[in-house]
């Protein structure tokens, strides 16, 4: 990766950060990465993928910030979430910068999760379950 990914922006700008991201991570590998549910897998998968070396986070900091943004968006698309900037109290909670509003109301953390799947990994920690498990889905899909 490099620095174009290095810094996460803010909510309002979330989907150009991921439209640019997948477009470059897509460029040299043949990944199906095309904001559909069954797509969380493959970001299971790569990040897996990054644990195996055991690697220090901050080598792999960009691609799970990258990832996570990733599982963002496909929640946004799929779910009805919409991208929220975190208040400071949300920032040091999820530890993280931007997250998620559903529909409902609740706040999630996706970039948070991947990162949790690298550090921890199993099950427990899948992007595809969390969106699986979401609560306040909407039963339409949000334009693209």
């Amino acid at each position: 990766m490099d620095n174009r990914f290095g810094t996460l922006p803010g909510a309002q700008d979330m989907r150009a950060y991921v439209t640019r991201f997948v477009a470059h991570l897509t460029e040299r590998n043949r990944l199906p990465l095309d904001y559909s549910v069954a797509s969380l897998r493959i970001v299971d998968f790569v990040v897996d993928g990054l644990r195996q070396n055991r690697p220090e986070r901050a080598r792999v900091e960009e691609v799970l910030r990258g990832l996570g943004a990733y599982t963002g968006e496909v929640i946004v698309r799929r779910a009805g979430g919409q991208w929220i900037d975190f208040d400071a109290g949300q920032r040091e909670f999820f530890g993280q910068p931007t997250g998620i509003r559903m529909p409902d109301g609740r706040a999630w953390n996706p970039l948070g999760k991947v990162v949790n799947r690298f550090e921890v990994g199993g099950p427990e920690e899948s992007v595809q379950r969390l969106y699986l498990l979401l609560h306040g889905r909407s039963s339409r899909k949000v334009a693209c």
